[in-house]
């Protein structure tokens, strides 16, 4: 299913959830520093960047597309961290490791984001350590937190199976390979 939105096509799985993907991007292989952008709506609040998939879009392609857009970065696409449910705002997001190689000066929401309200800013990034990331999104995205929270456990148990985890109320998806003990921990 799809839905136009004004500059996008917004996808939807079968079972009506908006597909979004989106990276971790870390400054390099140590995995020690990850970089959070400004969220476009809330320009004081940080997010893991990523969004909404195009038709026909391969998961990591879109990832790998939203962090060029949302942060200006490219760089070696790794490991799927898991796919995160949020049943409030019905979003499954599939969510990958990326090492950045390339940092741009200029890219599309540096430029783009708040133009058109007039008020000139554009999106902003940083590099975190992992602690204070999981601390500044805990708050006002709480899901996006809990893709650290599956980072570790998946370095603990990696037993190749990505991590599902739901976020609101109900009943997890059968279609789905679950890691049990990760879930009950991110509830």
């Amino acid at each position: 299913m799809m839905k136009l939105k004004s500059n996008q096509t917004r996808t939807y799985d079968g079972d009506g959830y908006k597909k979004r993907a989106a990276c971790l991007c870390f400054r390099n292989d140590t995995e020690q520093e990850v970089l959070l952008v400004s969220s476009s709506r809330h320009p004081d609040k940080w997010i893991v960047p990523g969004g909404g998939m195009e038709p026909e879009e391969e998961p990591n392609v879109a990832a790998a597309r939203e962090v060029c857009e949302e942060a200006g970065v490219k760089g070696t696409l790794g490991r799927l961290v898991g796919i995160f449910e949020n049943r409030d705002r019905k979003h499954r997001t599939y969510v990958y490791v990326l090492i950045v190689t390339e940092v741009l000066e200029d890219w599309e929401d540096s430029v783009n984001i708040g133009k058109s309200s007039g008020l000139g800013f554009g999106r902003k990034r940083e590099w975190f350590k992992i602690d204070d990331a999981i601390q500044v999104l805990q708050c006002h995205k709480p899901v996006q937190a809990s893709y650290f929270t599956a980072l570790q456990e998946g370095c603990l148990n990696s037993n190749g199976t990505p991590l599902v985890a739901t976020i609101g109320g109900g009943d997890l998806s059968p279609t789905y390979s679950i890691n049990q003990s990760s879930v009950s921990d991110m509830r």
